[in-house]
């Protein structure tokens, strides 16, 4: 970079949950991927952390809103407004302020032409000169230490927030993937739904991602069990306080039918994938990464289901972040960057 370049280089792992931007190969913003906005002049009132805790508590002039669903922007103006004051707080925290930056932005393996052009976009909009795109299983494994470039077979699978990424990865390219919209917030969704059904209790989202949080498990039997989540909320049908204590096994049996359908797509990935690799894959194991990582014993579950040892990376909720930091430097030397 030249001397009197006013040019900064920033990564961003723009999440469907949380949107992480790093700077200098430091960490600058992990905040939640929600804005909030003054609903008569469509004016910013607050972007990250400060909009998720109006969520659910909003007045009739002001109305939050996730910019991003299924690993997708839904909401053009409201994804521009919160990537632009995303950076805003990072320029300030670092001391640092750009007109033009140099991007690189992860994006879903499955992501359509108009959807990599959405994204494209709103960064340009929001500042950036040189705009490149990564999918997001790739920096994943650059985030955990995998060298892509070796003629050697990896798997990923990318649990994020909307969608799952599933990737296998050779010689610098995805040889097969499989991109499905069942993630983080379909897990969060069939928490909601069983509390309602289940309990006649109504809890909002951020309630439900609490639970999921506590409680949240892919087995039923765990050797070491959290205790009960107790939620409070309003009775359906009286709107009496209600205080209902929730078991990680009550949460295995809720979210049963996600956890199998990511169990199927990873099966389907695994069948498409070439013999040579597959061989690769059985020694190596696969990788885990992405918030749904975390959710407690589901290594071992599909550990024992598949027959392939899973590996949870070091810090799955950072693994795309920091593989997006990993490619900004090494721009030059990885061909497979969208630009």
């Amino acid at each position: 970079m030249g001397l009197f370049s006013f040019t900064k280089e920033i990564a961003i792992d723009l999440g469907t949950a949380n949107t992480i931007i790093i700077h200098n190969d430091k960490i600058v913003i992990d905040e939640p991927s929600i804005v909030a906005l003054e609903k008569r002049t469509g004016k910013l009132i607050a972007v990250g952390r400060e909009a998720k805790l109006m969520q659910g508590k909003e007045n009739d002039g002001i109305e939050t809103i996730r910019p991003l669903r299924k690993g997708v922007i839904a909401n053009f103006n409201a994804a521009e407004m919160m990537i632009r004051g995303l950076i805003k707080k990072a320029s300030s925290k670092s001391n640092w302020f750009s007109p033009s930056m140099k991007m690189v932005v992860g994006i879903p393996s499955g992501s359509t032409e108009v959807e990599i052009r959405a994204v494209r976009d709103s960064s340009e909009h929001a500042g950036g000169r040189d705009v490149y795109m990564i999918y997001e299983p790739m920096a994943a494994a650059l985030g955990i230490g995998i060298d892509v470039l070796a003629p050697q077979g990896n798997m990923i699978v990318d649990i994020g927030g909307g969608t799952t990424e599933i990737a296998v990865i050779s010689l610098g390219g995805i040889v097969s993937n499989k991109s499905i919209q069942v993630a983080g917030d379909d897990l969060t969704d069939d928490i909601m739904e069983h509390m309602s059904r289940v309990h006649n209790v109504k809890v909002g989202e951020r309630t439900a991602e609490q639970i999921k949080i506590h409680v949240g498990s892919a087995l039923t039997e765990l050797e070491n069990p959290p205790e009960d989540f107790i939620v409070h909320g309003p009775n359906k049908m009286t709107a009496l306080p209600m205080e209902v204590p929730v078991s990680y096994q009550e949460i295995s049996h809720c979210i049963e039918k996600s956890i199998s359908r990511i169990e199927a797509a990873v099966l389907q990935a695994l069948d498409e994938t070439p013999p040579e690799l597959y061989s690769d894959i059985v020694m190596n194991g696969i990788f885990l990464a992405g918030g749904g990582a975390m959710l407690r014993g589901l290594d071992k579950r599909l550990t024992d289901k598949i027959g392939i040892q899973f590996h949870i990376a070091e810090d799955p909720l950072l693994a795309v972040a920091k593989g997006t930091g990993v490619a900004l430097k090494n721009i030059e030397t990885f061909s497979f960057l969208i630009r």
